[in-house]
């Protein structure tokens, strides 16, 4: 069937008419033939196969079992009775149990006979149970048709309300098979079909609604997710390979004066192997001809800054200006401080552009950046603001870029005529499943190891019963003249909780570490910026040993003399947030310590996080967790889980689906970029059908 005629709207599918259309497009997006052949079972009821009580996992799996059922009881409980069968084979024993309908069991059953039993399979009191088993006499289920392998499809409590169960659902399908004769357009090439072994189109969509053994539906559910990853792949390396051939970038073919005095004389450091890396990789991108679209990545304290800082004297060695843009105000203040530091004696101009800054302060600005006087400007989303405008803008570097909505990040793009180069700069690392997805059509930088003379951070979980050697521990290190942390948790929905929890933290605190001994800051989201400004600056001049906070310390707050990290109630936190926080000690280089209180209580996720951060202090292995508890979907924030609405395919459960996706599309681009060969226009015609009625995937950032 060709992939118009696929097109055709779902009411007129035979069983469906306008009212179930309605239901099936509100509750499920279903508008069209291609949507229904599209929805895919979640899971399948297996009835071809026939399991052992000796057998069985505890997955909660739905099984089918043979034997006999051996004696009856009743048995008391709070609310009436429940009904218990012994239920037997050659290799050992369990329950089935009944709820309701007791008495008819009890008169319709036989004891001794060979009965054939499916259903979920519970775990209880040591021994397997099945509730509510469906059943027939052996005699009876041999003389029966056999149905294979049954699919079930999602579902939602308004579709069963309307009758439309998952029979009905199957139903339907097999009415687009029998419409079709089941014949689908193929989607992939000869070359690519036989190099992975790969099932036809139409035999893997019929296994994969009906298939006929695992084997086949495993083969089925392989080169579908296969196929829909590789079209997502081709269109983002395909925008990748657009941008470098369309969108004509300033050419930065100096390596000039600026960027070399710095480097002989103003590096504060020794640059590790990494930057080194990144750096060549930058320039090579700025001398190109192309815009620059590069995301450089690298854990907390990796050193990015210095590698901004290189990349923004190149574009002031071949006349042209940058900027920085930061999320939030702290952290552009941050940056700005930084940044003047290095540069400091070097005669390069710098300003700091937020929120907070006077009117008076921003009109010299302004009138700097016109003429090109200021090379350098920092800020928050007030670099944004119409009124903001440069003589020639060449690099925009954007911090923590999964903060900024997309319509935010275009705006710096058209600060100028021809766009600046790009440099998105983020400490969250993106497991490299994710970053191939999301940012496929970026380039990739990644800083993977930390300047010499840092020592790992040392971090250890420790239940509330153990605060008192906590509170020791404290005192030990104030002695020996460090500072320490203590992060409350923040739950927005409230705030008079936390901040309840906060002030109690502090009071007891203030009690175990009494003035004049003891100096402690507090800082929260309810106070007034200046107060905040002025306790962390209390706490980052030395002049108090304690800070209480809530997670508003998270980014970018950077205390060398800081060696251990408190956090209170750590179940509460996800783990990035966990490993942002670590980050902010171990900055100096002193031995630091990541302290992790909590409760008796935990749950499973709860410990799996717990055990990651003690176990590691490799951003990207975290990641990779984080990725694995949580879905793709939260991990990016809400506005960019658009991407990930796949069909089928799992982005992390099919990582290595993933990479030979990518590998195949990439091979074939670079081979015939406009899909121009003859044994390619298979793939050239499906790719131009799903741009033309998906419209897809043109909100990757």
């Amino acid at each position: 069937m060709n992939a118009n005629s696929l097109q055709t709207p779902i009411v007129y599918l035979k069983g469906v008419g306008p009212n179930r259309a309605e239901t099936l497009q509100s509750e499920l997006g279903i508008h069209t033939f291609q949507d229904l052949l599209n929805l895919f079972p979640n899971r399948y009821i297996d009835k071809t196969q026939y399991y052992k009580i000796g057998q069985l996992q505890r997955n909660s799996a739905d099984v089918q079992i043979v034997g006999k059922i051996v004696h009856l009881k009743s048995v008391e409980q709070k609310k009436g009775k429940r009904l218990v069968a012994s239920f037997v084979d050659e290799t050992g024993e369990m329950e089935l149990v009944w709820f309701r309908g007791q008495k008819w069991i009890r008169e319709n059953i036989k004891i001794n006979t060979p009965y054939v039993i499916f259903s979920k399979c519970n775990w209880f009191n040591g021994k397997f149970s099945m509730p509510h088993p469906e059943m027939e006499l052996q005699k009876d289920h041999e003389q029966g048709l056999k149905v294979a392998m049954q699919p079930v499809y999602p579902s939602t409590e308004k579709l069963s309300n309307k009758g439309i169960s998952n029979r009905v659902i199957s139903k339907l399908v097999q009415q687009i098979f029998i419409e079709t004769k089941g014949r689908f357009t193929e989607t992939l090439s000869e070359k690519l079909l036989f190099e992975l072994k790969l099932l036809p189109k139409s035999e893997s969509l019929f296994n994969i609604h009906f298939p006929k053994n695992q084997e086949l539906l495993a083969k089925a559910q392989f080169r579908l997710k296969f196929e829909e990853l590789f079209y997502i792949q081709m269109q983002l390396i395909a925008k990748n390979m657009l941008h470098k051939k369309k969108i004509k970038g300033f050419n930065f073919d100096q390596v000039g004066i600026l960027f070399n005095d710095f480097y002989k004389n103003h590096l504060p450091f020794e640059l590790t192997g990494a930057q080194k890396r990144v750096i060549k990789e930058i320039r090579g991108d700025l001398g190109s001809n192309a815009q620059m679209n590069r995301l450089l990545q690298g854990d907390v304290g990796s050193g990015k800054t210095i590698v901004a800082v290189m990349a923004m004297l190149l574009a002031i060695d071949n006349g042209f200006q940058a900027c920085l843009m930061a999320p939030t105000e702290i952290l552009a203040n941050q940056h700005y401080t930084g940044i003047s530091e290095l540069l400091e004696g070097t005669g390069i101009t710098c300003s700091l552009l937020t929120g907070s800054v006077k009117k008076s302060a921003r009109r010299p600005i302004h009138e700097q950046l016109e003429s090109g006087e200021l090379q350098i400007l920092i800020g928050t989303h007030a670099l944004l603001e119409d009124k903001v405008k440069f003589k020639n803008l060449g690099l925009a570097i954007v911090d923590e870029q999964h903060r900024f909505g997309v319509a935010q990040r275009s705006k710096l793009w058209h600060k100028n005529d021809i766009p600046p180069h790009i440099l998105v700069m983020t400490a969250t690392p993106i497991p490299r499943t994710l970053a191939m997805s999301l940012y496929g059509d970026l380039d990739v930088s990644t800083i993977d190891e930390l300047p010499p003379g840092r020592k790992p951070i040392k971090t250890v979980h420790r239940f509330d019963s153990n605060r008192l050697k906590v509170f020791q521990f404290i005192r030990d290190e104030i002695k020996k003249g460090r500072q320490i942390y203590i992060v409350y948790p923040l739950i927005q929905e409230s705030e008079a909780l936390d901040y309840k929890d906060l002030m109690d933290g502090y009071e007891s605190i203030s009690r175990d570490f009494p003035l004049p001994d003891f100096q402690i800051s507090i800082v929260h989201g309810q106070m007034k910026p200046a107060d905040k400004e002025y306790e962390m600056s209390r706490f980052v001049k030395g002049e108090t040993q304690i800070m209480v906070a809530t997670t508003v310390i998270e980014v970018g707050v950077n205390v060398p003399n800081a060696s251990v990290m408190i956090i209170e109630s750590a179940e509460r936190f996800g783990l990035s947030q966990l490993h942002q926080l670590r980050g902010r000690v171990g900055r100096g280089a002193d031995q630091s310590f990541c302290i992790l209180m909590t409760g008796n209580k935990l749950s499973t996720e709860a410990k799996t996080r717990l055990q990651t951060m003690v176990h590691t202090n490799d951003g990207f292995e975290i990641a990779e967790v984080d990725l694995k508890l949580r879905g793709p979907g939260d991990i990016m924030g809400t506005q960019q889980s658009g991407v990930l609405n796949l069909k089928i395919a799992d982005i992390v459960k099919d990582n290595d689906i993933l990479k030979t996706a990518r590998y195949h599309a990439m091979q074939l681009l670079k081979d015939d970029p406009s899909l121009e060969k003859p044994e390619n226009l298979v793939i050239r015609h499906a790719y131009s059908q799903l741009v033309k009625y998906k419209n897809i995937w043109n909100y990757i950032s």
